[in-house]
């Protein structure tokens, strides 16, 4: 690496400057910006124990998400973000819901089963109650299952709803839902916060009434959700707070500074730089990891120029750098990728595809193969996705050594899911962990799904990722989990370099905290299981 003084900053003087806390998220991309080449490798920071105590009952909480726009909403067909997600989850249940070893329990649903992976017969929970006052009941499972297959909805997993043939009432405490194919991963798909229960017919989301831990009391888009204990929740003893409040905050900063002061308890989305300030706080405030299949991915549009060229994508894979992007963007808060959205701990990965290390000279191939030696490529980026600016900056400098001149353009962070995410001919997107392989391959890689990133189709693997869904046997399964992968990995226009770990920040008054793999703040689910100490 370069300072801007033209020296040299070797390995001994970086992990000094970083550990001394001198080397500031700013300077760092200063130095990119001036076209520095990255070799030095950054240590980084131990896991914190989280002290817990006994659970205490009340307090008024205040939590900060880092998405924030006129678009949030209540409704859990529209809900695309983790603010969205947290939101609806103070408000709501599912039928089941994803323990920290992201295995399916019973929620609203005290049992979920199946022979064939076809018909499936789900039992609910009794004397559950709305909060207004009306039982949950078989009729309400179904209005909120089905409404997803409407087209008019517009909902964010209509694609996956197309797996339901049929679902209906039994009688008032049992559904029977017929898929169209077997799927033996029906009880995690019902988990997802799309398909949190709501009473039958709602038209209005705006009041948040449903079944969960908390009951709405203010709802104001962009701004705050104020939710009071739901006294009548069905889980016994939860939640301990009386009150949470829940703000968006998209300046990071103000996020961190709402922490250290102790205007905020607790806040989503820290940045590793930051991570280092709140660590430094003397005890005052913590951060918790969680190692998650969340990514920071460059999505490169397959339906239109230049992604349309499979080789200008082929170059674009050997321009990656991922191992910096994990030791400097994330300051070793991360795990490099191979591209696919498989994280390596994951029991289906596949090992045998390597990560493509940085080659300019394939790169540089690559490109001669697509006549683009010398083409002029804009790249859309912005605050709040991890590591993307720092990624696509030094992949700038990257290649101008391969012959390609990448501008990498800095957009607002309010209104890019709506104006930029999978718009751009080339930009970057960030993914929340799913559930199961199937999921996350169903929502974003399948031909026809909505939120296929990258408008990639392959229609051999649609077939595989249709037919996996009902193999039982282990060993058959993870070859054709192999083999999607493999797909994914030689012909897809979605780049992933590096899963990132889930940072939240915390006051060390919150306890009750835990490490969730299936999202941040504890799946979204956090509000449900902390408590403040006295």
């Amino acid at each position: 690496m370069k300072k801007d003084n033209g020296q040299s900053l070797s390995h001994v003087q970086l992990n000094s400057l970083l550990q001394k806390g001198s080397l500031s998220r700013r300077s760092l991309l200063k130095m990119l910006s001036a076209g520095a080449v990255l070799s030095s490798g950054i240590i980084g920071f131990p896991e914190l124990a989280i002290a817990e105590s006994a659970p205490l009952k009340g307090g008024k909480m205040r939590a900060a998400m880092s998405n924030s726009s006129a678009t949030d909403t209540l409704d859990p067909a529209k809900a695309n973000n983790s603010a969205d997600y947290t939101r609806q989850f103070m408000f709501y249940n599912a039928l089941t819901e994803i323990d920290d070893q992201l295995v399916a329990k019973p929620a609203l649903a005290s049992s979920v089963h199946s022979d064939d992976g076809i018909s499936w017969q789900i039992t609910l929970r009794p004397g559950v109650s709305f909060h207004h006052g009306k039982s949950l009941t078989a009729d309400d499972v179904v209005w909120s299952l089905a409404r997803h297959k409407d087209p008019a909805v517009a909902s964010n997993v209509f694609a996956l709803a197309q797996q339901f043939k049929t679902i209906s009432a039994v009688n008032p405490q049992q559904v029977s839902i017929v898929l169209e194919g077997a799927n033996f991963d029906l009880p995690l798909m019902l988990a997802l916060p799309s398909f949190l229960i709501v009473p039958a017919n709602t038209t209005d989301f705006s009041k948040g009434i449903g079944t969960g831990p908390f009951v709405c009391q203010t709802f104001v888009p962009g701004m705050h959700t104020i939710g009071t204990r739901n006294p009548d929740y069905w889980k016994p003893g939860l939640p301990h707070l009386d009150q949470l409040e829940l703000l968006g905050v998209s300046d990071q900063a103000a996020r961190v500074n709402g922490l250290m002061s102790g205007d905020l308890h607790i806040c989503s989305a820290i940045s590793p730089g930051y991570a280092r300030q709140l660590n430094a706080s003397g005890g005052q405030c913590k951060i918790l990891e969680s190692k998650s299949g969340m990514y920071t991915d460059l999505i490169i549009r397959t339906d239109t120029a230049p992604g349309s060229n499979p080789d200008f994508v082929m170059a674009m894979k050997y321009l990656q750098p991922r191992e910096m992007m994990v030791k400097t963007a994330l300051q070793g808060y991360g795990t490099v990728a191979n591209d696919t959205p498989v994280p390596p701990w994951h029991p289906l990965y596949n090992a045998d595809l390597k990560p493509r290390p940085v080659d300019t000279d394939k790169a540089r191939f690559y490109l001669k193969k697509a006549g683009m030696e010398g083409a002029r490529v804009e790249v859309i980026t912005a605050p709040t996705l991890d590591g993307a600016i720092e990624g696509g900056l030094m992949m700038q400098n990257i290649a101008q050594q391969a012959g390609l001149n990448l501008n990498v353009r800095r957009v607002p962070y309010e209104g890019y899911w709506s104006a930029h995410w999978m718009k751009d001919p080339v930009g970057y997107g960030s993914i929340n962990p799913r559930p199961t392989l199937d999921l996350s391959f169903s929502q974003f890689y399948l031909s026809g799904s909505a939120n296929n990133e990258s408008k990639w189709k392959n229609p051999q693997f649609d077939q595989l990722v249709v037919a996996a869904r009902g193999v039982q046997d282990p060993v058959k399964r993870k070859q054709m989990y192999d083999d999607m992968q493999t797909l994914i990995y030689d012909h897809c226009g979605t780049l992933i370099p590096m899963f990132v770990s889930s940072l939240d920040g915390y006051s060390s008054k919150v306890q009750g905290l835990k490490a969730w793999p299936a999202g941040m703040m504890m799946g979204y689910r956090f509000h449900e299981n902390v408590w403040l100490s006295a």
